[in-house]
């Protein structure tokens, strides 16, 4: 394992469209969402130290979280647990990490690694992650690693390439579309030149820091003042100055969508963002009428394709229902059809302007 390879995985979330298993003290990556017997945190920690050196592991999450994260993760280093003062989107929470290691380790490279992303083949995994770290440490790059889309789906973002590689199977980045329609979706897919953006990216930390000095200079500077307090006891002081001086932005928005040494690996290893409980679907096993059922008491009668999730203790009786979202927690029952549930976080605010907080 080589000894500046970093990862840092992003896990401050609060998963408002996988409500109501996902509630703000205890959001989705905490969460056995797949019924698999690991949560989504656990399983992506796992994925980075097949070939990370654990200490080189950091969970970036919010204060409030912190705990979370030492229950679940019990082999990280506690010092590896950084928590934030604030949510402030991705570009902050990736400053923050990339300044810490810049102190640390000048020679660092880092993958940036969503918690609550489900990836299938490990070993294919690893294998471009490994690519992707060998080519920045000898380019000035930023790569985001693509996948090979399946379907036109509009909930994710596209990320169009040009087609002669410039290394084996690394491809400069033409343009970024967030969330197209679905007519849109389809001619990306028709095209051959579009890739789901993953969400996953690998760069030299001086050179993103080198990024946010060109494309986010307000950030770079109030990070970069406080840089000498990384990794010493002033370090959660600094934060607590620095963060409400961030602008609320995405390293996408911020940096990857206007830098011109981005660059991006064809993907394929069984990858979902898990954002929505229809992808919680797809990738559950399915029933001879198509439900995908989490529970030991659920029974279903004349009811096909529909996503159950309900406590074990519970019987739920099923009739009649077609392509619906059925959770139960212990205060709250969802029912709502498949094809509203871009609108759940919606709902959740109607929730909050009728009851308040409590069920949030």
């Amino acid at each position: 394992m080589n000894q500046h390879n970093y990862v840092a995985i992003m896990a401050g979330g609060i998963g408002s469209r996988f409500w109501p298993m996902s509630r703000t003290n205890y959001p989705k990556q905490f969460l056995d969402i797949l019924n698999t017997g690991k949560t989504l945190i656990q399983w992506t920690y796992e994925r980075y130290a097949d070939f990370i050196p654990v200490e080189n592991i950091f969970v970036v999450t919010s204060e409030e979280y912190a705990g979370i994260v030492a229950e679940q993760l019990p082999n990280l280093p506690v010092a590896n647990i950084l928590g934030e003062p604030s949510r402030k989107n991705t570009a902050p929470c990736i400053a923050y990490i990339s300044f810490k290691l810049m102190q640390k380790d000048p020679k660092a490279s880092l993958i940036i690694a969503p918690a609550d992303h489900l990836i299938l083949d490990k070993i294919a995994f690893k294998k471009v992650c490994l690519e992707a770290l060998s080519f920045v440490n000898k380019h000035n790059a930023l790569i985001t690693l693509g996948i090979q889309p399946t379907h036109p789906n509009t909930g994710y973002g596209y990320i169009q390439f040009e087609q002669h590689a410039v290394s084996d199977n690394v491809f400069k980045v033409k343009t970024f579309t967030e969330k197209p329609n679905l007519e849109l979706a389809k001619t990306f897919l028709a095209s051959g030149d579009f890739l789901w953006n993953a969400g996953i990216f690998v760069w030299q930390v001086k050179n993103i820091i080198t990024a946010f000095e060109q494309y986010l200079p307000e950030m770079h500077e109030v990070f970069a003042a406080e840089k000498d307090k990384f990794n010493t006891p002033g370090e959660k002081k600094a934060l607590e100055e620095i963060y409400p001086q961030c602008t609320n932005i995405s390293i996408d928005f911020g940096i990857m969508e206007k830098a011109n040494n981005v660059y991006i690996i064809p993907s394929s290893f069984g990858w979902s963002d898990l954002g929505t409980w229809n992808s919680a679907y797809d990738n559950f096993e399915k029933d001879y009428l198509e439900n995908a059922v989490a529970g030991n008491n659920v029974v279903v009668i004349d009811a096909t394709k529909c996503m159950v999730h309900v406590p074990d203790d519970k019987l739920v009786l099923l009739q009649g229902l077609d392509d619906f979202i059925v959770v139960d927690t212990d205060d709250v029952l969802l029912i709502c059809r498949k094809n509203k549930e871009q609108e759940i976080k919606e709902y959740v605010a109607e929730v909050r302007r009728k009851k308040g907080e409590k069920y949030l």
